[in-house]
Protein backbone atom coordinates (compact mmCIF):
# COMPACT_ATOMS: atom_id res chain seq x y z
CA UNK A 1 0.00 0.00 0.00
CA UNK A 2 1.11 3.70 -0.98
CA UNK A 3 2.49 4.99 2.54
CA UNK A 4 1.18 8.58 1.71
CA UNK A 5 -2.13 6.67 1.28
CA UNK A 6 -1.90 5.03 4.14
CA UNK A 7 -1.46 7.78 6.42
CA UNK A 8 -4.31 9.47 4.66
CA UNK A 9 -6.40 6.45 5.61
CA UNK A 10 -5.24 6.23 9.45
CA UNK A 11 -5.64 10.13 9.13
CA UNK A 12 -9.64 9.53 8.37
CA UNK A 13 -10.18 6.57 10.62
CA UNK A 14 -9.19 8.25 13.62
CA UNK A 15 -11.06 11.77 12.41
CA UNK A 16 -14.29 9.01 12.11
CA UNK A 17 -13.08 7.61 15.93
CA UNK A 18 -13.19 11.29 16.90
CA UNK A 19 -16.52 12.32 15.22
CA UNK A 20 -18.31 8.95 16.63
CA UNK A 21 -17.09 9.36 20.45
CA UNK A 22 -18.67 13.44 19.85
CA UNK A 23 -21.78 12.52 18.35
CA UNK A 24 -22.15 9.90 20.59
CA UNK A 25 -21.96 12.17 23.87
CA UNK A 26 -23.67 14.94 21.89
CA UNK A 27 -26.60 12.48 21.50
CA UNK A 28 -26.45 11.39 25.09
CA UNK A 29 -27.04 15.15 26.58
CA UNK A 30 -30.80 14.91 28.19
CA UNK A 31 -31.38 18.39 26.84
CA UNK A 32 -30.09 18.14 23.45
CA UNK A 33 -27.10 18.65 21.42
CA UNK A 34 -27.11 22.50 21.47
CA UNK A 35 -26.48 22.15 25.58
CA UNK A 36 -23.96 19.74 24.89
CA UNK A 37 -22.01 21.95 22.35
CA UNK A 38 -22.60 24.65 24.56
CA UNK A 39 -21.44 23.16 27.62
CA UNK A 40 -18.14 22.50 25.56
CA UNK A 41 -17.43 25.82 24.96
CA UNK A 42 -18.28 26.74 28.45
CA UNK A 43 -15.57 24.34 29.72
CA UNK A 44 -12.74 25.59 27.37
CA UNK A 45 -13.48 29.43 28.13
CA UNK A 46 -13.67 28.45 31.82
CA UNK A 47 -10.26 26.54 31.90
CA UNK A 48 -8.21 28.92 28.93
CA UNK A 49 -9.87 32.23 29.97
CA UNK A 50 -10.69 32.20 34.15
CA UNK A 51 -8.13 29.25 34.94
CA UNK A 52 -10.96 27.76 36.85
CA UNK A 53 -10.24 25.67 39.78
CA UNK A 54 -12.11 24.65 43.11
CA UNK A 55 -11.40 23.18 46.39
CA UNK A 56 -13.27 19.46 45.81
CA UNK A 57 -15.05 17.57 43.41
CA UNK A 58 -18.52 19.20 42.27
CA UNK A 59 -21.27 18.02 45.36
CA UNK A 60 -23.94 18.69 43.09
CA UNK A 61 -25.85 15.31 42.43
CA UNK A 62 -26.04 13.73 39.04
CA UNK A 63 -29.95 12.80 39.42
CA UNK A 64 -31.92 14.19 41.05
CA UNK A 65 -33.10 17.79 41.80
CA UNK A 66 -31.09 20.76 43.91
CA UNK A 67 -30.93 24.10 44.52
CA UNK A 68 -27.65 25.68 43.84
CA UNK A 69 -27.10 29.38 45.73
CA UNK A 70 -23.67 31.58 45.17
CA UNK A 71 -22.62 34.97 45.63
CA UNK A 72 -22.82 36.91 42.46
CA UNK A 73 -20.06 39.15 41.51
CA UNK A 74 -20.34 38.75 37.50
CA UNK A 75 -22.06 37.96 34.59
CA UNK A 76 -19.76 35.37 34.17
CA UNK A 77 -20.70 33.41 37.06
CA UNK A 78 -23.48 31.16 35.71
CA UNK A 79 -20.62 29.75 33.40
CA UNK A 80 -18.33 29.42 36.51
CA UNK A 81 -20.93 26.99 38.50
CA UNK A 82 -22.08 24.66 35.28
CA UNK A 83 -17.74 24.17 34.19
CA UNK A 84 -17.24 20.70 36.53
CA UNK A 85 -20.84 19.52 37.54
CA UNK A 86 -20.61 16.68 35.16
CA UNK A 87 -17.60 15.22 37.31
CA UNK A 88 -20.15 14.72 40.34
CA UNK A 89 -21.60 11.75 40.81
CA UNK A 90 -20.50 8.04 39.36
CA UNK A 91 -21.51 8.49 35.49
CA UNK A 92 -20.47 11.13 33.32
CA UNK A 93 -23.45 13.65 32.55
CA UNK A 94 -23.98 16.78 31.78
CA UNK A 95 -27.01 18.73 33.13
CA UNK A 96 -28.32 21.85 32.40
CA UNK A 97 -28.62 24.08 35.19
CA UNK A 98 -31.93 26.04 35.11
CA UNK A 99 -30.81 29.71 36.30
CA UNK A 100 -33.22 32.19 37.13
CA UNK A 101 -32.19 35.84 35.36
CA UNK A 102 -33.47 38.99 34.48
CA UNK A 103 -35.43 39.52 31.91
CA UNK A 104 -33.84 42.49 30.56
CA UNK A 105 -30.93 40.04 29.76
CA UNK A 106 -33.01 36.94 28.63
CA UNK A 107 -35.04 38.82 25.96
CA UNK A 108 -31.23 39.97 24.09
CA UNK A 109 -32.55 38.59 20.59
CA UNK A 110 -29.02 37.13 19.29
CA UNK A 111 -28.82 35.10 22.98
CA UNK A 112 -32.20 34.29 23.68
CA UNK A 113 -31.79 31.09 21.74
CA UNK A 114 -29.14 29.93 24.25
CA UNK A 115 -31.13 30.73 27.35
CA UNK A 116 -33.85 28.80 25.88
CA UNK A 117 -31.67 25.78 25.31
CA UNK A 118 -30.01 26.09 29.03
CA UNK A 119 -33.62 26.43 30.40
CA UNK A 120 -33.19 29.55 31.72
CA UNK A 121 -35.67 31.00 33.64
CA UNK A 122 -36.87 35.09 32.88
CA UNK A 123 -37.58 37.12 36.23
CA UNK A 124 -38.65 40.61 36.18
CA UNK A 125 -36.45 42.21 39.07
CA UNK A 126 -39.00 44.88 38.88
CA UNK A 127 -42.19 43.32 39.45
CA UNK A 128 -43.97 40.83 41.58
CA UNK A 129 -44.39 38.03 39.53
CA UNK A 130 -45.59 34.35 40.60
CA UNK A 131 -45.31 32.82 37.01
CA UNK A 132 -41.47 32.46 37.35
CA UNK A 133 -41.47 31.06 40.84
CA UNK A 134 -44.13 28.60 39.89
CA UNK A 135 -41.86 27.54 36.75
CA UNK A 136 -39.20 26.89 39.22
CA UNK A 137 -40.58 25.03 41.73
CA UNK A 138 -41.63 22.76 38.79
CA UNK A 139 -38.60 22.25 37.22
CA UNK A 140 -36.83 20.76 40.68
CA UNK A 141 -40.28 18.78 41.18
CA UNK A 142 -39.41 16.98 38.15
CA UNK A 143 -36.01 16.23 38.88
CA UNK A 144 -34.04 19.68 37.70
CA UNK A 145 -30.90 21.69 38.91
CA UNK A 146 -32.10 24.75 40.18
CA UNK A 147 -29.51 27.74 40.23
CA UNK A 148 -30.41 30.80 42.07
CA UNK A 149 -28.60 34.19 43.30
CA UNK A 150 -29.99 35.77 46.17
CA UNK A 151 -28.56 38.55 46.39
CA UNK A 152 -30.67 39.52 43.08
CA UNK A 153 -28.24 41.77 41.43
CA UNK A 154 -24.46 41.61 40.65
CA UNK A 155 -22.62 42.73 43.50
CA UNK A 156 -19.23 44.84 43.24
CA UNK A 157 -19.05 46.22 46.42
CA UNK A 158 -17.14 44.17 49.64
CA UNK A 159 -19.42 41.53 51.21
CA UNK A 160 -22.45 40.17 50.53
CA UNK A 161 -25.89 41.67 49.89
CA UNK A 162 -28.84 41.37 51.87
CA UNK A 163 -31.04 39.35 49.44
CA UNK A 164 -35.01 38.81 49.44
CA UNK A 165 -37.57 35.43 50.85
CA UNK A 166 -37.51 33.98 47.77
CA UNK A 167 -35.26 31.67 48.07
CA UNK A 168 -35.78 29.74 51.25
CA UNK A 169 -39.43 29.87 49.96
CA UNK A 170 -38.06 27.76 47.08
CA UNK A 171 -36.25 25.80 49.37
CA UNK A 172 -38.81 24.64 51.77
CA UNK A 173 -41.28 24.37 48.94
CA UNK A 174 -39.04 22.10 47.18
CA UNK A 175 -37.79 20.46 50.13
CA UNK A 176 -34.27 19.97 47.72
CA UNK A 177 -31.22 19.39 48.76
CA UNK A 178 -29.38 22.99 48.71
CA UNK A 179 -25.89 23.74 47.94
CA UNK A 180 -24.06 26.56 48.71
CA UNK A 181 -20.98 27.92 46.46
CA UNK A 182 -18.88 30.91 47.33
CA UNK A 183 -17.34 32.20 43.72
CA UNK A 184 -13.83 34.01 44.41
CA UNK A 185 -12.09 36.38 41.78
CA UNK A 186 -15.04 36.47 39.01
CA UNK A 187 -13.95 38.01 36.35
CA UNK A 188 -15.65 42.10 36.05
CA UNK A 189 -15.47 44.71 33.84
CA UNK A 190 -17.24 48.27 33.00
CA UNK A 191 -19.62 46.43 31.07
CA UNK A 192 -21.42 43.00 30.44
CA UNK A 193 -18.74 42.29 27.11
CA UNK A 194 -15.40 43.59 28.84
CA UNK A 195 -16.38 41.12 31.84
CA UNK A 196 -16.19 38.02 29.65
CA UNK A 197 -12.94 39.37 28.35
CA UNK A 198 -11.22 40.13 31.26
CA UNK A 199 -8.42 37.37 32.34
CA UNK A 200 -8.87 36.08 36.31
CA UNK A 201 -7.74 32.96 38.13
CA UNK A 202 -11.08 31.96 39.18
CA UNK A 203 -11.42 29.48 42.55
CA UNK A 204 -14.70 28.04 43.50
CA UNK A 205 -15.32 26.76 47.18
CA UNK A 206 -18.36 24.03 47.17
CA UNK A 207 -19.73 23.78 50.35
CA UNK A 208 -21.73 20.78 52.07
CA UNK A 209 -25.40 20.89 51.19
CA UNK A 210 -27.68 23.03 53.78
CA UNK A 211 -29.68 20.83 56.20
CA UNK A 212 -33.43 22.62 56.26
CA UNK A 213 -35.52 19.65 57.80
CA UNK A 214 -35.69 20.98 61.36
CA UNK A 215 -37.98 24.10 59.44
CA UNK A 216 -40.16 21.47 56.92
CA UNK A 217 -43.59 21.65 58.41
CA UNK A 218 -43.29 24.58 60.35
CA UNK A 219 -46.47 27.13 59.55
CA UNK A 220 -44.89 29.46 56.61
CA UNK A 221 -44.37 32.89 57.64
CA UNK A 222 -41.82 35.97 56.96
CA UNK A 223 -39.93 35.40 60.14
CA UNK A 224 -39.53 31.60 59.32
CA UNK A 225 -38.55 32.79 55.98
CA UNK A 226 -35.72 35.47 56.70
CA UNK A 227 -34.52 33.04 59.38
CA UNK A 228 -33.72 30.51 56.73
CA UNK A 229 -32.37 33.13 54.53
CA UNK A 230 -29.91 34.15 56.97
CA UNK A 231 -28.83 30.71 57.96
CA UNK A 232 -27.88 29.92 53.70
CA UNK A 233 -26.35 33.84 53.31
CA UNK A 234 -24.45 32.40 56.57
CA UNK A 235 -22.98 29.52 54.75
CA UNK A 236 -22.15 31.45 51.58
CA UNK A 237 -20.17 33.74 54.33
CA UNK A 238 -18.18 31.15 56.07
CA UNK A 239 -17.35 29.74 52.55
CA UNK A 240 -16.12 32.73 51.66
CA UNK A 241 -13.13 33.12 54.29
CA UNK A 242 -12.04 29.39 53.07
Amino acid sequence: MNPEFAAQLTLAAYMFAAFAVIWRQAARCEHGYQVWLLYVVNRLYCILRCHWRANRRCPFPDDGPALIVANHRSPVDPMLLWMNHHLAGSRYRIRAINFLMAREFYEVPSLRWMFRALRSISVDREASESVPVRTAIRRIQAGELLGVFPEGRINTGDGLLQPGIGIAFLALKTQAPVYPVFIHNAPQGKSMVSSFLKRNRVRLTYGDPVDLSEYYGRRNSHELLEEVTCLLMSQLTELSRL
